[in-house]
């Protein structure tokens, strides 16, 4: 080693270059600009040069949703790998790789808690884990936040995010729909608004059940939404799809989504939404 490089490696110059590159910068999928991760987190995880708004895990968007002091319910426990389903992976293996990335046993987590000072109840589908698909605990989950929003005479807020019925569990994945259609319905019966925040992506089994049967649809920007895939579609109809198709603003033009709310927004939407849907508010 020569008396630069000693020099150099003393003095620590290039030593965490790979970290330091990975831990300050981050490239926007959309634009391809290089942000500093530090303003990209401030912005929440929107891009301050053309708005993509980025995927962001369960706790920060209950974070950004409900005030202070809301609870977390508990996962609920179900039957893990009942089909004994393997592909390239034991399904359990996948489980605990998923698990061991993320904070929460499953893809689906309710908190309970006010939406500036009105009360609800906030279900979050986090896409990080397994692609956000629905199982069983999902269902479980999706149908437990319903519950305690029926319990508590409030409103149901549901944010999804997935691509589809989990595939490892089957017919067991897919009567997770009707499940859940189910509960929609007992809202409604029971007079509580049911409002769905479809974020990027929104697919499959999940936009074919509950992510479509809310009394309000709002879209974050360009969130991609829909239940077969483009080429899927293209394929079948043998036809050129029109421009931005399945894209949030493209359903908000042909009437799928009611509106499309930027998330520095959508706190303060959602309050003015629930007055609108439930004027008197009961605790």
């Amino acid at each position: 080693m020569n008396w630069f490089n000693r020099v150099r490696n003393s003095l620590g110059f290039g030593a965490d270059k790979k970290t330091t590159e990975k831990d300050l910068w981050i490239k926007c999928p959309n634009c391809q600009e290089m942000l500093f991760v530090a303003e990209y987190e401030e912005n929440l995880h929107v891009c301050p040069k053309c708005g993509h708004h980025g995927r962001i895990g369960a706790d920060l968007r209950l974070e950004l949703l409900l005030d202070p002091g809301f609870e977390v319910l508990d996962q609920p426990q179900v039957a893990e790998d009942p089909l004994k389903f393997r592909d390239s992976k034991r399904y359990t293996d996948r489980l605990k790789a998923a698990r061991a990335k993320n904070p929460h046993h499953d893809a689906f987590t309710v908190g309970s808690g006010e939406i500036e000072q009105r009360p609800a109840v906030v279900g979050v589908q986090d896409f990080s884990f397994m692609g956000g698909s629905m199982g069983m605990a999902v269902g479980q989950a999706f149908c437990n936040g319903a519950q305690r929003a029926i319990d508590r005479h409030c409103p149901y807020i549901v944010v999804t995010a997935a691509g589809g019925a989990r595939m490892q569990e089957g017919i067991l994945s897919l009567m997770q729909m009707p499940r859940a259609t189910v509960m929609t319905r007992r809202l409604k019966a029971a007079g509580l608004p049911y409002v769905v925040i479809l974020t990027d992506p929104t697919t499959g089994g999940v936009t074919a059940s509950y992510a479509m049967l809310g009394d309000i649809h709002i879209a974050e920007p360009g969130a991609l939404i829909g239940f077969a895939g483009q080429r899927v579609i293209q394929d079948t109809i043998r036809e050129q799809l029109p421009e931005g198709f399945q894209r949030a603003e493209y359903l908000h033009q042909h009437g799928m989504v009611d509106m499309v709310v930027n998330r520095h927004e959508l706190k303060e939407t959602l309050a003015s939404v629930l007055d609108y849907l439930q004027p008197a508010q009961a605790a």
